[in-house]
């Protein structure tokens, strides 16, 4: 098979330096037919990329620079295409022998201009690859922009998205399309040197703030609700959040309650601001709040968050996320609740975040948030199924499953309610971990997966603050998360004594 990319000549990007894509464990190889470009971008649009690349990404190069010179093995053809990527806006040609030709559009229209008419407008589009021979959409998805930095780092992480979308759409499984809704892109008309000048504007008050507080400082919130629950109401009202107290230069979240050995004890994340690396520590809780110090109780070379437990054979498992290791392991807990030790591996070679599992119709089902190595972190939901918690664990038919920045990532342990089966989503529409999503999962199988958000929890005068992206509870104890500002001098700290009567911080936008 031979798949060719049809590009603009003028517009040639670092993204479109690509030989071959992976489709079913194999290196499909790539040429491009180049074309005179159909429309004209921005005025100064590559100055202006030039201008974030200085500033905000440091001199580093990025995917949507522009290619000064064409390699010459993206002049080379190979042969006669067996399927045609059109990334331009041209009309296609009616003789194309290709037996599959594939149009990327950009909140329904096709071509560069479009996706930069989006991001101008302030946000990045659905992309949709469309099969033009009977117009079929085979793929659709919405990206998140965390890591995306300016105009060229959001179209960076657009193109990237669209690759990634590619490469499922050719290895031939069933697509699992989600309904998200997109207005018409119009033709980009708003002023790109405004645009690039905002963004850098925020990116200096984002260096400023760096260097004056602690970003992001994120924060444990716990309660005793013993007669409702998040998951019963749909929002966070009830008993007043308490703020687990941290050290300052450290910050808890992703918080996991479990009750063992007749203790209970609440497992997050603590990351120490100096060191920049993430370990697992916990607390105790005794009925009424916290009880003592929280201790260290897993540590690797790599960051670790995110710490789900679960019980399985009268034992008590840990899984944190350890994406910087790439990979997916195990720990068994030797002692609880200070010692751990790596069982086995359940899966390696791959960026997973957030890894949750739960057990539906007699199988085991992993979920992750899954990243190729470029685009964002929280878009792109896989799905793993085994028989065993031990494995092995067999990728679902249409990995990924999903893409949509606002029902992709876990966000805590699944539930049940009157039988049905729910999952707590990070809603990242308007950033990392800005708002909480109540899923209800309507299929669920090795070869399907079907969900919809019923819910969606933001912070407000319940949780004050700009975050809230994990939701847990073990019996009566509740817990979530979220971020606050944090100076680093000690002095313009306010001490615990001024916390408000139910232990939360005031609520400053960060």
């Amino acid at each position: 098979m031979i798949i060719e990319f049809r590009c603009e000549t003028e517009h040639a990007r670092l993204w479109m330096n690509c030989e071959s894509l992976p489709v079913n464990g194999r290196d499909i190889p790539v040429q491009i037919e180049w074309s005179a470009t159909t429309d004209a971008r921005p005025a100064g649009l590559e100055v202006l990329f030039e201008l974030e690349r200085l500033i905000l990404r440091k001199g580093k190069r990025g995917a949507a620079d522009r290619l000064t010179a064409i390699p010459q093995q993206l002049r080379q053809r190979i042969g006669t295409a067996d399927v045609i990527v059109d990334f331009t806006g041209a009309e296609r040609d009616p003789h194309c022998s290709a037996r599959l030709y594939l149009r990327p559009l950009f909140n329904g229209v096709a071509g560069e201009n479009a996706a930069l008419a989006a991001i101008l407008a302030g946000d990045l589009p659905v992309i949709e690859i469309v099969n033009e021979l009977d117009g079929a959409v085979l793929d659709r998805g919405h990206p998140s922009a965390e890591a995306a930095a300016g105009l060229s780092g959001a179209l960076e992480t657009v193109m990237a998205r669209t690759l990634t979308m590619l490469t499922a759409v050719l290895t031939g499984a069933p697509r699992i399309l989600p309904q998200l809704a997109y207005s018409v892109a119009r033709r980009a008309q708003s002023q790109p040197a405004s645009y690039v000048l905002r963004g850098l504007t925020v990116s200096i008050a984002k260096e400023i703030y760096r260097l004056c507080c602690y970003a992001p400082h994120w924060h444990v919130g716990w309660r005793y609700s013993p007669t409702t629950n998040v998951w019963q109401t749909g929002n966070l009202s009830g008993p007043g959040w308490n703020v687990l107290g941290d050290p300052g230069h450290r910050f808890y979240a992703d918080p996991f309650p479990v009750e063992w050995q007749g203790r209970t004890f609440v497992f997050f994340e603590d990351l120490d601001h100096h060191v920049g690396k993430g370990i697992i520590s916990a607390i105790e809780f005794d009925g009424t709040g916290p009880v003592g110090e929280a201790v260290p109780v897993l540590e690797e070379p790599w960051h670790l968050s995110y710490p789900f437990l679960i019980e399985d054979g009268g034992q008590l498992w840990m899984i944190p996320e350890s994406t910087g290791h790439r990979d997916v392991a195990l720990y068994r807990c030797v002692r609880f609740p200070d010692k751990w030790e790596r069982h086995c591996t359940l899966l390696s070679g791959l960026e997973l975040a957030d890894v949750t599992i739960t057990r539906h119709n007699s199988v085991n089902y992993l979920f992750g948030a899954w990243r190729d190595g470029t685009g964002g972190y929280s878009d792109t939901l896989s799905i793993f199924h085994a028989d065993s918690l031990f494995g092995p664990w067999l990728p679902h038919a249409s990995n990924p499953v999903l893409m949509d920045r606002a029902s992709a990532r876990p966000a805590g342990h699944f539930v049940r309610i009157d039988g049905k089966l729910w999952r707590p989503v990070q809603d990242c529409t308007h950033g990392y971990g800005c708002a909480l999503g109540l899923a209800e999962i309507l299929e669920l199988s090795p070869t399907t997966f079907r969900q919809v958000v019923r819910q969606v929890l933001k912070p407000g005068p319940a949780w004050l603050g700009r975050k809230l992206h994990t939701l847990n509870r073990c019996g009566h104890l509740e817990v979530i998360d979220g971020s606050r500002v944090q100076p680093k001098n000690a002095f313009l700290r306010r001490p615990a004594s001024a916390m408000s009567p139910a232990g939360m911080s005031p609520a400053v936008s960060r």
